[in-house]
């Protein structure tokens, strides 16, 4: 196997291990119900760094973004 099936097979190694320990060792420390969904961690932590990403692509194109010829020599 190379090393990116390597990199999967782990990903999802570590997404089931979030799944199935809390089901076999519980702990009572949940502050809200949705805390106690399966893989909330993972799901969470994956939406936020997405939602990060596309704030940051749409703030870079509307803000930062200057046309192609934006140093380029006036003519007069």
């Amino acid at each position: 196997m190379n090393w990116k099936r390597w990199s999967y097979v782990s990903l999802a190694v570590i997404a089931l291990a979030e799944i199935l320990v809390p089901r076999l060792f519980p702990a009572d420390h949940a502050h809200f119900r949705f805390e106690d969904l399966p893989a909330w961690g993972s799901g969470y932590g994956l939406l936020s760094c997405i939602l990060i990403i596309k704030v940051s692509k749409l703030l870079g194109k509307l803000w930062l973004m200057r046309p192609e010829d934006y140093y380029a020599p006036h003519k007069r």
